[in-house]
């Protein structure tokens, strides 16, 4: 299959609850939809609507295609989405997502 999705802004998505341990304000809900995967490789379009939550990341480049919020490392440093904006991440970094309009992203990732 070559076309993997023919608009990746209406691309319809199924969300779920996160986990209580994971909310930290409001009851954001995400939703995950892999497109491909090239070897080890995934490609794939994931979404987090409004609230804050913590996670631990894997190994991952995104692109930010609709939406606003930041993501927050432990280091400190805070990175405001909005689309357009590219991300890189590493395994096992803990992070603080704050999504103040629905977040919707296509990731890249291990």
């Amino acid at each position: 299959m070559r076309l993997l999705s023919a608009d990746l802004a209406t691309h319809e998505l199924t969300h779920v609850p996160l986990p209580t341990t994971d909310v930290v304000s409001g009851t954001p809900t995400t939703a995950l939809a892999p497109l491909a995967e090239l070897g080890p490789v995934e490609i794939g379009l994931w979404e987090m609507s409004l609230g804050t939550a913590v996670d631990t990341e894997v190994d991952e480049v995104f692109v930010v295609v609709a939406g606003s919020g930041a993501v927050e490392f432990t280091d400190g440093e805070v990175i405001d989405l909005r689309p357009g904006v590219v991300v890189r991440l590493t395994a096992g970094e803990q992070t603080r997502w704050t999504v103040t309009e629905t977040l919707r992203k296509v990731y890249v990732a291990l």
